[in-house]
């Protein structure tokens, strides 16, 4: 299953579709940007096998400069990714779905490549699937959230912050030490 009702929390344990999805999205990112986009990558929770995710495939596209999304904006629109604009500091995002239904199916962040938003997407994924135990922190974190605030998103999330935060500085050590 791949897609949740715009601000409600529900966690599904890991489906090989999601990987499939994230390839393909990923695959057709590729063809509409060309060499303009540094990397693209399948990120966020769904991207890490061992842990419940919310079905919504986040996807993160690292660009030279973030400007550099502006001429390929209508182009993603006509292709149905819907412009949200930045979101968060330093990010653009864009959103997949059905919208009739009040649905999401897909984030797409673009970012600045190697940047501290991109780096903290790769970091963050590549630490949590390469040990289970902070996985487990992390997925242990979100269900007790998502318990909580099965319909409020934005608690949902802000609630995952400090854990984030937290492996987060983790992942950063870890690469610093792979990186050597």
């Amino acid at each position: 299953m791949i897609g949740l009702k715009r601000g409600s929390v529900e966690l599904l344990s890991h489906q090989e579709e999601w990987d499939k999805n994230a390839e393909n999205v990923i695959w057709e990112l590729k063809q509409l940007f060309g060499n303009a986009a540094v990397d693209i990558q399948h990120v966020g929770s769904t991207a890490i096998a061992s842990i419940y995710a919310k079905p919504i495939i986040d996807i993160v596209i690292g660009l030279r400069n973030l400007n550099d999304i502006s001429p390929y904006r209508k182009l993603l629109e006509e292709h149905g990714f819907v412009f949200r604009g930045e979101d968060v500091a330093g990010q653009i995002l864009f959103v997949m779905g059905d919208f009739e239904k009040d649905t999401r199916t897909h984030h797409i962040h673009a970012v600045k490549w190697n940047g501290t938003e991109w780096k903290n997407y790769i970091n963050f994924r590549d630490y949590l699937n390469c040990y289970p135990d902070k996985a487990m922190l992390y997925d242990a974190c979100k269900k007790k959230l998502a318990l909580q605030f099965p319909d409020d998103r934005r608690s949902y999330t802000e609630g995952k912050q400090k854990c984030i935060e937290c492996l987060l500085k983790e992942a950063y050590v870890w690469r610093q030490l792979q990186d050597t």
